[in-house]
């Protein structure tokens, strides 16, 4: 076939993918940087195709998206497979599985590399640092992207293969359904992870004076630790659901105006 996808085009992304965070912007995030990194594939494949179809084709790939830099190449891989083995009236198909990857492997990203690996990566560059030896900062540069590059790189061919043997497969529908599924779940996992880790409240409330003093966030977390947090997590998730995505920037504010009032007040820590 003549326009099937080469390791020169998947080259081509992998380099691409280094600037994926260069447009990001608060309305689509990296939806620029993934359509300017899948730009060589779409080239490739829409080659001899008309206007119209080169410019649905890169319109798709405008969608929102979000995910981790250094994981984003196996998601563009994968894309990469399925714009070359679907036909024109299941594109939405690419979408649909694009978008799926995307919040399970940010979570990932961010708990394995920007929680564990980076951190790990500045302590000894820091360490060298703080005893005068200039090489801190260059050690922690070339520890981070000795890990990073080979993701990247990696992760393009191989989510290109694994793209094309879960599609060229008898069970390949199956298995698709299956991998958007475990995203689905893995990232409902990583979400509730981040909720117990990340939402802090504390209630600076006491009863009495002295040895006798009863804390009031002492008795809650023998209850039920993390209940406040939770609870306001869960009331958030009601009333976006309830207004339909709307008025997000107004709770936003209302929750970090209430958060300093309280806090003033002594209500809150």
């Amino acid at each position: 076939m003549e326009n099937t996808i080469t390791k020169k085009e998947l080259n081509r992304v992998f380099w691409r993918s280094q600037l994926i965070q260069f447009s990001h912007n608060y309305e689509r995030m990296q939806s620029l940087g993934t359509l300017y990194g899948l730009t060589p594939v779409l080239e490739r494949l829409y080659k001899d195709r008309t206007k119209e179809e080169k410019v649905e084709a890169q319109r798709r790939h405008l969608e929102f998206f979000n995910s981790h830099p250094a994981l984003v190449p196996f998601i563009l891989g994968v894309s990469a497979a399925l714009e070359e083995n679907t036909e024109e009236d299941e594109k939405e198909s690419v979408i649909a599985i694009k978008t799926s990857l995307m919040g399970p492997l940010a979570g990932l990203g961010d708990s394995l590399l920007n929680f564990t690996w980076f951190p790990i990566a500045g302590s000894i560059g820091a360490s060298f640092a703080v005893d005068g030896n200039f090489l801190g900062p260059i050690l922690m540069f070339v520890m981070i992207n000795a890990l990073y590059f080979p993701l990247k790189y990696y992760g393009v061919h191989l989510g290109y293969s694994k793209g094309r043997d879960l599609l060229t497969s008898s069970n390949g529908k199956k298995i698709l359904d299956r991998v958007s599924t475990s995203a689905n779940v893995l990232g409902v996992m990583v979400t509730g992870a981040l909720i117990a880790s990340i939402v802090n409240i504390t209630l600076g409330l006491q009863y009495g004076s002295g040895e006798t003093a009863i804390n009031v966030q002492e008795m809650l977390d023998e209850v039920m630790p993390n209940l406040l947090p939770i609870s306001i997590t869960m009331l958030c998730l009601y009333l976006l659901k309830k207004w339909n995505g709307k008025h997000v920037v107004a709770l936003i504010f209302t929750i970090i105006f209430s958060a300093i009032a309280l806090s003033g007040l002594g209500i809150l820590e």
